[in-house]
């Protein structure tokens, strides 16, 4: 017998976020991904009635690259993806103190033969998220962050919920 999802809800759109894709709606949706070595940063804005969801793969945009990559490309990237979706927030009316963050990922789901002299994707893209979100001055009022299995995460925008699944 399946267990009943509890952020099902007919009535809402379900929106399937790829690895490198970020998705902000102004009306209520399930937004969901999987996710391993990346992380997802879900926002939601309860006054304005919009959430959002990023998916990005690696820590840093690429300077060298900035002039040759698009919007899209750029969001592969945790600070890009970050400042992107400030930025639209910003548009909207919306206030840093007011916007609701969740931070999932970064799990360390790669194998590394020497894992101890470096630092994994999973971890980069964690401090990079970590340092981003606090320099653009929004408050990360949840997460669930490393370990070495994949998670989907289920993101209801119009009630703020996250349902995570680790994967066995």
């Amino acid at each position: 017998m399946a267990e009943a999802d509890p952020l099902a809800n007919e009535a809402l759109p379900e929106v399937y976020l790829q690895p490198g894709e970020s998705r902000l709606v102004r009306e209520p949706a399930i937004l969901r991904t999987l996710l391993g070595s990346c992380v997802g940063i879900a926002f939601r804005v309860p006054r304005l009635g919009v959430g959002a969801l990023c998916h990005p793969m690696l820590p840093r945009f690429p300077g060298k690259q900035a002039l040759t990559l698009t919007r899209s490309a750029g969001r592969r990237y945790v600070d890009y993806a970050i400042r992107d979706l400030a930025r639209q927030f910003d548009a909207l009316g919306a206030r840093r103190e007011e916007v609701e963050v969740k931070l999932f990922g970064g799990g360390d789901v790669l194998l590394m033969i020497d894992s101890l002299a470096r630092p994994t994707v999973g971890r980069l893209n964690i401090e990079m998220a970590m340092k981003v979100l606090e320099e653009e001055g929004f408050a990360v009022s949840a997460s669930s962050l490393g370990g070495r299995r994949g998670v989907n995460i289920y993101f209801n925008t119009e009630t703020g919920e996250v349902l995570l699944q680790r994967h066995s």
